[in-house]
């Protein structure tokens, strides 16, 4: 081998372990990340530019391989390293969305595994204390009436986004009962997120239940492709879908087993219940339901630059904002 190729072998293994470095940074300790919406105005603003503290909650392995900034890879299994501290109310936690996780999300804390949360006239309890709007929280939008039943929120009948009826969190170890008195909308997405299989037989067709929503692909993907693979064309359906009534419950499947072979289920995994501090532009666990404890990747730390989105030009004063 002549000098100049073994100093060209050199260089490429210098800058192969830096990346291998800098990959191994991003996935464990900090992470940048860009925010392209005003859920979480004015505490965080749209166009800011994050640091997040990704071993706070505990360090995580990579969980997937492929293609940056695609999707193009695949799922590996991942370990997490013991936690610098368990998650507090009012965090600021960056996390995967459950119904895409290509998406990540970063929203405030608002009740931990256990609580018990309602909303009354868009003021929120935590085990009947009140959870007040953070410093920099808004409102942009009037008050939605109590009886006002809104289609698009997580359970269906519990109200609406500004008057939503008490919900249990769960959390590890529960056991929940399985019979005609289960709400299937509150259980069966738990048991997709704590990774087990989950399947529905209607007539001569066997569906697999998903929490990915093909609504949420389409906003990634924009392409009309996505719908194919769920009903009616295809197999995949989620918990939620309208084409699922009451009476089609009983036929539900767990890793194989009918459910009415089964009389509880254990919670594997503790969740979490978080908002973003602008009330009325925020899709949140009103909308899509709880964070499960393996979606966390990390907590919000400050902003490092800021870019206005409408003028192109820096937010100076935005840079070095902690975030709280």
């Amino acid at each position: 081998m002549t000098e100049k190729a073994k100093n060209i072998l050199t260089e490429a293994r210098s800058l192969a372990l830096l990346i291998l470095i800098a990959l191994l940074l991003k996935v464990t300790i900090v992470e940048a990340y860009i925010v392209p919406t005003g859920s979480m105005e004015n505490t965080i603003m749209t166009g800011d530019f994050l640091i997040g503290n990704r071993f706070v909650y505990g360090m995580r392995t990579p969980d997937w391989i492929g293609i940056p900034y695609t999707d193009k890879g695949f799922d590996i299994p991942f370990a997490r390293f013991p936690m610098f501290r368990e998650p507090e109310q009012a965090d600021v936690i960056i996390f995967k969305y459950p119904r895409d996780p290509y998406h990540k999300y970063v929203k405030r804390l608002i009740a931990l595994p256990g609580d018990t949360l309602e909303i009354k006239s868009r003021k929120v309890f935590v085990n009947n204390v009140e959870f007040t709007l953070p410093e920099n929280g808004k409102y942009i939008a009037p008050e939605l009436p109590e009886d006002f039943k809104q289609r698009d929120i997580f359970l269906r009948t519990h109200g609406n986004k500004d008057n939503f009826s008490a919900v249990v969190l769960p959390k590890k170890e529960d056991i929940i009962p399985l019979n005609d008195k289960t709400d299937w909308l509150y259980v069966v997405p738990l048991m997709i997120m704590d990774g087990h299989e989950v399947t529905l037989e209607s007539g001569s067709r066997t569906y697999e239940l998903t929490n990915i929503d093909q609504n949420d692909l389409y906003r990634r993907k924009e392409s009309m492709e996505v719908f194919e693979d769920y009903y009616p064309s295809g197999n995949k359906l989620t918990p939620w879908s309208t084409a699922i009534n009451d009476d089609i419950w009983q036929y539900l499947k767990i890793d194989g087993t009918p459910i009415n072979e089964l009389g509880s289920y254990v919670v594997k995994q503790n969740y979490y219940w978080a908002m973003g501090d602008n009330r009325d532009d925020s899709l949140d666990s009103r909308y899509w339901g709880f964070v499960p404890e393996c979606n966390l990747l990390g907590s919000a730390l400050f902003v490092y630059f800021s870019l206005d989105l409408d003028s192109w030009m820096p937010r100076l004063d935005r840079v070095g904002t902690v975030i709280k």
